[in-house]
Parts: C-alpha cells; structure tokens; sequence
C-alpha cells in the first residue's frame, strides 16, 4: 500500500484558488447538514388533533303537564348542530432519502482525509523536534555542569598543591634553622676549645717566660717565635695545589685569599674565604683542594701556626 506522503509527490500542483474554493464547499456542506437536520426535526413534532363535542343533560327530565285552556308555548326547534368532520389521520412519517454523494464531496473527503494526516504528520514532527531541542538543552546543562564539577575539583587539587608546597616550604625552612643552630653550637664549641686551648698556651707561655729562645733585641713575650718561616707559605702551596681541580680558562689571574684555622699537630679545623676572586668556581676549588689536603707540613721549628691566611691564584 502506497502511503499518502509518497503519493503527493506525483499530485499535480494545486490550481490557484484552491482554498477558496474548499471554503465555499465546506460553507455548502455545512448548510446542507443544517437543512437536513431542520427537515428531520420538523417532521418529528408531534402533531395536535383538535375534536369538537356536542354536551346534552347528563340526566333525562320529563315535563310538567299543560294546564288546561292553556295553549302549550311552542317549544323552539333544537338547533341542528353539524358534528365535525372526522379528523384527519396524520400522513405517515417518510423517512428523509440520504443526500446523493457526488464524485466532487468523495474527493474533497479525500482531500480533507491526506490535509488531515499532512497536520498529524506536521504535528508529530513538531513533536520530535520539541523532543529533540529539550535534550539537547538537558545535554548542554550537563555538560556545563559537568564542567563547573571539573572545574571545582581543578581548584580544590590546586589549592592541595599550594598547601603541600608550603608545607614543604616550612619544613624546609625549619629544617634550614635546625641545620644552622647546630652548625652555630658546633662553632661555638669549636670556639670555646680554641679559647680553652690558647688559655691553656698563655698559662704555658707564662709559665716558661724564664726559657725564652728569642733573640736580645726580640720584644715579643712568647718562648719562641710564632711566625711562619719564610719558606713556609711556599711549602703550604705546594702542599695544595695538587689538589686544585680547575679546568675552565680564564683571562686574568684573580686572587682567592683563605683563612685556615689548625690544631698543634696541622690538621685543618676550618676555612674561610675572607677575600674573592670574583670566579665562583675557582673560590669554589680552592675550598675542596684544602678539605682534601686535610693535615698541612710542620714549619722548620715543628710547629704548625694555629691562623693561616693563604692566597691562591689559577695561573701561579
């Protein structure tokens, strides 16, 4: 069976003029059921029957007896009255004959049957589409929901971070301050043997001011001269500089001065840079030549000075 949709395709196009011309059909239509209705209905009132009736005495009478002499009054003749005529039996009801139906009303039926589907079909696609725009937007509200959702948790997994990192930022600074007291209780220890050990030497000194091996003209108050012999400085180079590893090449020759610090038998408590070069790195080599020498020689006297200030260059 061929549905109506395809078989519009093939109709030939309307005539102009098309819908006035079903107005005027339907405005016929809808007076002729307006006729027919109105025939109907007068036919079926029902129809009144009008009798007329001659009234006589309900009970006979017999008349007084005439006095005699006395003529008897002429009685007046009863007036004839003519009975009505037989009413007249209703006409039998006919049944109104069924309106003729032409080929013109069976194709606008027709008509009006497909324009009826066209609107159902219209209608049902409307339907779809409203169907289809309300889950789209539910879709679109999910989403952007979904959305604000991510988002939120992006902002809540940041702010995680940051307190994470400033945690570790704390502890790293607490563990800076606990590093640094340590090393300042260390110095500090460092300093009181230093102090305890150069009173013990001043008590020594004291004590042994009698024995004196310095020269005549000599001013100074010690048993025997501290300083460093003049070859001294030269043996401590020699000492270190093997253990300089410097590679890098630079044009001009800048001087790294360190102050060391020693116990009595030359092993090297501390160092410090208390003038730069300018170059890090060779500061920096310097630094890890003197840990690695660890003892320095004794002087010509067997001594070793407890404050040393050693200055180094790249190119000597």
């Amino acid at each position: 069976m061929i549905a109506a949709s395809d078989r519009l395709e093939f109709t030939p196009p309307t005539p102009p003029g098309f819908g006035r011309a079903l107005g005027l059909a339907l405005l016929a239509h809808l007076l002729l059921v307006a006729a027919l209705t109105w025939g109907v209905h007068w036919k079926s009132q029902p129809q009144t029957i009008s009798v007329d009736a001659e009234l006589w005495s309900a009970v006979p009478k017999e008349a007084a007896p005439q006095r005699a002499g006395v003529a008897p009054e002429p009685q007046p003749e009863p007036e004839k009255v003519t009975p009505p005529p037989p009413p007249t039996p209703p006409a039998p009801k006919t049944e109104p004959e069924p309106p003729k139906v032409s080929e013109a009303d069976i194709a606008l039926e027709k008509e009006k049957l497909l324009l009826k589907k066209e609107a159902e079909k219209e209608l049902l696609l409307e339907k779809q589409r409203l169907e289809k725009l309300k889950n789209e937007k539910l879709a679109r509200e999910k989403e952007l929901i979904e959305k604000k959702l991510q988002e939120k948790k992006l902002q809540e997994q940041k702010l995680q971070e940051k307190r994470e990192q400033e945690k570790k930022l704390a502890d790293e600074k607490r563990q800076k301050a606990v590093e640094l007291e340590r090393k300042a209780a260390l110095e500090a220890k460092e300093d009181a043997k230093r102090m305890e050990a150069q009173r013990q030497a001043n008590l020594k000194r004291m004590a042994g001011l009698a024995g004196a091996t310095g020269a005549a003209n000599a001013t100074g108050k010690d048993l025997q001269s501290s300083g460093p012999s003049s070859g001294y400085a030269g043996r401590i180079r020699a000492r270190i500089k093997p253990n300089i590893v410097f590679t890098e090449d630079i044009n001009s020759n800048p001087v790294t001065e360190v102050d060391v610090r020693t116990s009595p038998d030359g092993t090297i408590i501390s160092r410090k840079i208390i003038k730069s070069s300018g170059v890090t790195s060779w500061d920096e080599a310097v630094l890890r030549a003197i840990d690695k020498t660890e003892t320095l020689p004794r002087d010509t006297n067997g001594q070793v000075p407890a404050a040393l200030v050693i200055s180094f260059r790249p190119k000597d």
